[in-house]
């Protein structure tokens, strides 16, 4: 991934992606905000225990670091809800009071950002350059349980007639295989996963992502992982597993 700077934040790009003109697309740090505390400094979530204000600063420094006019958040449940984001969503993410529950967007309109708040979950970004169509996923370990990915492609074929062989698809910062430990997989965790474990009980949601991208239709030579695990490196991201109270960073994508 490259990293950037602009307008006093910090945010990485992946190159797959940047290489498509039409696209705006970032993973920003938890650097360069207004919180303080547990939640310092670039944290967009409501719900961690942040003040509004600093949260609504936040989100408007990286709308306008991006130059844009429309963040779309959701609330996220670790669910497998895919919300088709069509005209009239939110304005730098502060219109929409209760927006859907979801954790997928996607979306073929321009100058819509979808923006996806993660501490460890996996940001997912995909994009189909011949449809013009992309999708934000809130990949926790309990959405890679339930697929949200191989829902995301499904939900992007279904309604904007997109074919997976022209997708293009990245994993952000987030877990990492040498962090990932689950004490009791064996009834939190099924069967089917237990081949991605190692013998100290971790398992490599990334390898566990790539494959449910290439199961859903996309070519493994068009999916990259960014390789940053949050809980090693806190000085840029936020990670629950690695901090227990603290903020959310942003995963934005959308089409300029």
């Amino acid at each position: 991934m490259m990293l950037q700077r602009k307008s006093g934040l910090m945010f990485m790009q992946f190159p797959a992606l940047k290489a498509y003109p039409e696209l705006l697309h970032g993973v920003f740090t938890r650097l360069g905000g207004t919180s303080r505390g547990a939640q310092a400094s670039l944290n967009v979530s409501y719900g961690v225990g942040d003040g509004d204000t600093q949260v609504k600063q936040n989100r408007r420094q990286i709308a306008q670091c991006l130059g844009a006019d429309r963040l779309v958040f959701a609330r996220q449940r670790h669910g497998r809800r895919v919300w088709a984001v069509r005209d009239g969503a939110g304005r730098q993410g502060m219109s929409d009071v209760a927006p859907p529950i979801a954790d997928a967007m996607v979306t073929d309109r321009a100058g819509y950002l979808l923006v996806i708040q993660v501490a460890d979950c996996q940001p997912v970004f995909i994009f189909d350059p011949h449809r013009g169509v992309v999708a934000d996923i809130h990949s926790g370990w309990r959405g890679s349980l339930k697929n949200v990915i191989g829902r995301t492609v499904e939900v992007m074929r279904r309604e904007y007639d997109c074919r997976p062989a022209n997708m293009v698809a990245t994993i952000g910062p987030s877990l990492g295989p040498c962090c990932s430990e689950f004490i009791h997989y064996r009834t939190e965790i099924p069967p089917d996963f237990w081949r991605y474990k190692d013998n100290r009980d971790h398992f490599d949601f990334w390898a566990i992502s790539k494959d449910q991208l290439v199961g859903a239709g996309l070519s493994a030579t068009k999916v990259v992982v960014s390789g940053y695990c949050t809980r090693c490196r806190t000085d840029l991201f936020y990670s629950y597993r690695g901090e227990g109270e603290t903020g959310r960073f942003a995963a934005v994508i959308g089409l300029r």
